[in-house]
């Protein structure tokens, strides 16, 4: 079953934060996840028995093979992405069966949603959600893919997270899997499956860079408290931690207005050499703790030692992944 066929309410299962999101009615942990970003594509499989990794394989792609959006055409070149998810596959000796696909952040729009009275059927649901976001996506109703779950306010009513893409372009990611002869089982976006990796027992902020988008999450007590993704205005190498500071901090204070308490924890992703210079910058500015969000988790012996080979390659939303089949 594609999913073209129609719009699903998605699966939500992890400990730590509930994952988003699922548009197929399938088992929600395939032995097998794919994540597409903008230079690489990375597969995992997992053993059926004990769940441990049995082996990854990363093909690179040619720069602008890739070019994430909500709106426009995701595969600029779809034959070299095509060979590539080919050549993963047939390195980990895969036969055709489900798959996690992870897929860049800017491909699909999260909300954090307030209501105070909301509706158990999706029938009554998803209408209530495409009425309310009706003017924060640039395409057709009928073009729309939405997945959703409930979660805990901080006050009377109920939050709502929401996921919602363009149908032709999810195709354009599930269409990746179909030609190796797998079957997409799963569609999250690549922050999304990290989350896991946090430590939430108290209000904990992910920024995390993959190419040239920057997505960031707090997350407490496995609630989404607030989610952001942006396009940088500059590439790692020519960031500042100015201009990061810019994008960083209005979500920090949203969060402390809105919960009256602030962010205690940072984790960051995807800064390479350039870390120290930026976790230095966010400490200052928001004066709680900033460290690596892979690095933080295996000295906290949250990692599993079979996950060393992801953790090497900072596949992190693969590891985060591996969280979320275990739950």
């Amino acid at each position: 079953m594609s999913s073209a066929t129609g719009i699903r309410e998605g699966i939500y299962q992890s400990g730590l934060v509930r994952r988003l999101a699922s548009w197929l009615d399938t088992v929600p942990h395939p032995l097998l996840a794919c994540e597409i970003s903008t230079d690489s594509v990375a597969v995992a499989r997992w053993a059926h028995t004990g769940g441990s990794l049995e082996g990854v394989a990363v093909e690179p792609l040619p720069a602008g093979a890739v070019v994430p959006t909500a709106v426009e055409t995701n595969l600029a070149d779809a034959n070299a992405v095509r060979a590539a998810v080919a050549r993963a596959f047939e390195r980990l000796k895969a036969k055709p069966q489900e798959v996690a696909l992870l897929v860049p952040d800017t491909v699909i729009r999260v909300f954090v949603l307030h209501f105070d009275v909301f509706p158990r059927s999706p029938s009554e649901a998803l209408p209530m959600l495409r009425w309310r976001l009706k003017k924060s996506v640039p395409f057709e109703a009928e073009e729309t893919m939405i997945s959703y779950m409930r979660q805990a306010p901080l006050e009377d009513g109920v939050d709502v997270v929401t996921g919602l893409a363009r149908l032709r372009i999810i195709r354009e990611y599930e269409s990746l899997m179909e030609s190796a002869g797998m079957v997409p089982g799963v569609v999250m976006t690549s922050t999304l499956a990290v989350l896991p990796l946090l430590d939430d027992r108290r209000p904990v902020l992910l920024a995390r860079i993959a190419g040239t988008s920057l997505a960031t999450a707090i997350v407490r007590s496995g609630a989404l408290c607030g989610y952001r993704c942006i396009e940088l205005p500059a590439t790692l190498l020519r960031l500042s931690p100015q201009s990061l500071l810019d994008e960083i901090v209005p979500l920090a204070a949203y969060y402390q207005d809105s919960w009256h308490e602030s962010v205690g924890l940072v984790r960051l992703s995807g800064f390479g050499g350039r870390h120290n210079e930026f976790a230095a910058a966010l400490e200052h500015e928001l004066n709680c703790p900033v460290g690596s969000l892979l690095s933080t988790a295996a000295s906290e012996g949250r990692l599993s030692d079979d996950t060393r080979p992801l953790v090497e390659r900072e596949l992190d939303a693969l590891v985060g992944w591996s969280i979320n089949r275990g739950m």
